[in-house]
């Protein structure tokens, strides 16, 4: 399943509670739920309320050498992997049947901490497909062995996933989008700048050091990996830009099967959709012009370098679940260099997130068991019926979209679906075989599950009832093709949601959280999928333009922000994710204003509910990353950083403005003709 919208791409945190005394009561104590020790008061919260909400806390806190960054969602994220790992441990010493549940994630958990079983086998589990990969002929041969690996199907060129088809959403199909780079984005292998040609570098020395390993010697190792870097940089040249991508029509194209032959010669797709067990005569492809350009260089590439690429791609997949010297050195690579870490995380974390990865509803049925009670759930329900009925006054009240447009868009939003913590039906995995002493042969039983379970999916209808993400996991998302908002358990934790939290707490944090979910339905992207989820133009003309008026006010405002002092963000690329955070915002702050604290003035430890209302929306954002991290989310993030995040939808907020008194001069202030309101 795509998704669509996702909160955030990394996850983690939670921030401590703090007791302090209220107003009313001064000799009684109580939790406050906002850590103000955090707060920066030097600051004017007109000037930066990021800052000021969070500043003492960035001052003062360092980022585990093990971390790309640190903050709310990361500390939750941990939170959540200690439980994992309770539950793993757990099951992993109870001997239970072969089979059961318990069995099965026990069993992959102590599979893999088993570091004498992996530290002997080495890179032994690799060679039986290396040795395939040597034998290959010509790029034929290679394009079969490509499609017909049953734990990588399509192999490191044919990147797809198969679901919703997005202009008739209740038919399953396989679509094929551009692959087959190493580096985060297209602009890695053409950039000249001093910190882009470090990590080419990097990448040349990783594939060599890879292949040495293996047995190679490092002046033939190191042609190899020259050879790969300039045939991805050719294939490069093909891809289209991060922001590029966000545009559903533009990378929506459907084929027969016989016209995608004609149209890419030298790639036989009825052969390769039946040696991949894809049973179909339509496929969509997102970007053909990557597959045409992969057409013609697989006939003028020599086979030997395809073949390095889809060997190291190979070594490269697995390099984790092998011997230390593998696992190191893929951490210099991607943790290192593109992340900034400074140490391999605690293996029982690794092998934690692996079990969430590979058999996430198994292990999720028993983590909601023990982590996630039916009251959470029910006043989470709450919480969203509030939100989007917040909405439903907001649309109903907008002076800029006719009423013909308004009409459809309130069946849409009456229609979404709401998932809240786990799935009413989870999925089946008794085909997926567990052993205690084979860890990288549990994950390719994994892999082989879901590409099976994936083949199986083309053509028929579509199950709504399937979530995109595991229970445990620290974010949510939007699926315009279910138009649906998904809240996994793992996110309805403080600092985002509390059951004991006051309104104020719980609207800016996980209230803000469901309003950005539900505006993704309703973004630049999202608003071009009807109540069904299917792609089409429900909008009046004049409504479409003047939204795209108020989008590209967004598209400047935040191409004007810049981190590491010399990177501009991307306001193309992030404008979904802008707009989802100031519509989050608007809508999470109306339904608190429907609350009994909402209406009030009482103050909790020296605020009014609206200031903690605001500062409870700061805090979620509380987070700082490492500057190679950084870097690369720039390139590549939807999201803007979490400092932006607060600020930018803040700027054109007026009750923010009544709440910090924010005045004319102070750098977060518009005059009200200037700020800009979507949704």
């Amino acid at each position: 399943m795509r998704l669509a919208k996702s909160l955030l791409l990394a996850v983690g945190g939670t921030l401590l509670f703090t007791a302090c005394k209220t107003e009313k009561e001064e000799t009684a104590t109580r939790t406050v739920f906002f850590d103000k020790t955090g707060m920066d008061t030097t600051v004017a919260p007109g000037n930066d309320f990021f800052s000021y909400a969070n500043g003492s806390w960035i001052k003062n806190t360092k980022i585990p050498d093990d971390q790309s960054g640190w903050g709310s969602f990361y500390t939750l994220y941990e939170e959540n992997q200690k439980k994992t790992r309770s539950i793993l441990e757990e099951a992993a010493a109870a001997g239970a049947s072969k089979g059961s549940t318990e069995q099965k994630v026990g069993d992959f958990y102590a599979s893999g901490m088993d570091t004498v079983t992996i530290e002997k086998k080495g890179y032994e589990p690799l060679k039986p497909g290396l040795a395939r990969i040597a034998a290959l002929k010509d790029y034929k041969q290679l394009l079969n062995y490509a499609a017909a690996d049953e734990a990588d199907r399509g192999g490191p060129l044919f990147g797809f996933y198969v679901g919703a088809d997005d202009r008739r959403s209740d038919i399953n199909r396989i679509n094929f989008s551009q692959s087959g780079l190493s580096l985060p984005e297209k602009e890695y292998y053409f950039k000249n700048d001093e910190e882009t040609k470090k990590v080419r570098a990097a990448f040349v020395n990783y594939i060599t050091k890879l292949f040495t390993l293996t047995g190679v010697d490092s002046t033939t190792a190191r042609k190899k990996a020259d050879g790969i870097l300039a045939f991805e940089t050719s294939l490069a040249k093909s891809h289209k830009a991060a922001a590029d991508l966000r545009d559903p029509i533009k990378n929506y194209h459907k084929y027969a099967v016989a016209d995608l032959n004609k149209l890419t010669p030298n790639i036989d797709w009825t052969a390769f959709l039946k040696t991949m067990t894809a049973k179909t005569d339509t496929v969509l492809v997102g970007q053909p012009e990557y597959y045409q350009a992969l057409s013609t260089l697989l006939a003028s590439t020599p086979v030997e370098v395809l073949k390095d690429q889809q060997a190291f791609r190979f070594i490269d997949h697995n390099a984790t679940l092998l011997s230390k010297p593998f696992v190191m050195a893929k951490f210099e690579f991607a943790g290192k260099t593109l992340s900034g870490q400074k140490a391999l995380s605690e293996r029982w974390k690794r092998v934690a997130d692996n079990t969430d990865s590979y058999l996430g509803e198994l292990l999720g049925q028993v983590w909601v068991k023990k982590y996630f009670t039916p009251e959470a759930k029910d006043r989470m329900l709450t919480l969203v019926d509030n939100l989007q009925k917040a909405y439903r006054n907001r649309i109903e009240k907008l002076d800029w979209m006719s009423p013909e447009t308004k009409k459809i868009a309130l069946e849409k939003l009456d229609g979404i679906t709401k998932k809240i913590g786990y799935p009413d039906k989870w999925k089946d995995y008794s085909d997926v075989e567990i052993n205690r002493d084979d860890y990288f042969g549990n994950i390719q039983n994994a892999r082989k599950h879901d590409n099976k379970e994936s083949m199986g999916k083309i053509e028929k209808p579509v199950d709504r009832t399937e979530w995109g993400m595991t229970p445990p996991t620290v974010n949510a998302y939007a699926n315009p093709t279910f138009n649906e908002i998904v809240f996994p358990a793992g996110i309805l934790q403080f600092p985002f949601f509390d059951k004991d939290a006051d309104d104020a707490i719980n609207y800016g944090g996980i209230g803000m959280v469901i309003g950005h979910e539900l505006t993704h339905l309703f973004d630049d992207q999202g608003r071009q999928y009807d109540v069904k989820g299917n792609l089409r133009d429900w909008w009046q003309k004049s409504d479409a333009d003047k939204f795209t008026a108020k989008t590209n006010q967004v598209v400047n405002q935040y191409n004007s922000y810049t981190v590491l002092n010399n990177l501009n963000l991307n306001g193309r690329l992030t404008l979904g994710e802008n707009l989802a955070d100031l519509g989050g915002l608007a809508i999470s702050y109306d339904a608190f204003k429907l609350t009994d604290q909402g209406k009030s003035n009482e103050k909790i430890d020296g605020f009014t509910p609206d200031q903690r209302f605001f500062l409870g929306f700061a805090q979620i954002w509380r987070t700082v990353i490492r500057d190679e991290a950084q870097r690369v989310r720039v390139q590549v993030d939807p999201h803007s950083p979490a400092k932006f995040r607060v600020n930018g939808p803040l700027t054109n907020f007026a009750p923010f403005y009544r709440a910090f008194d924010v005045k004319p001069g102070q750098k977060l202030y518009k005059p009200e003709v200037d700020q800009t309101r979507v949704w």
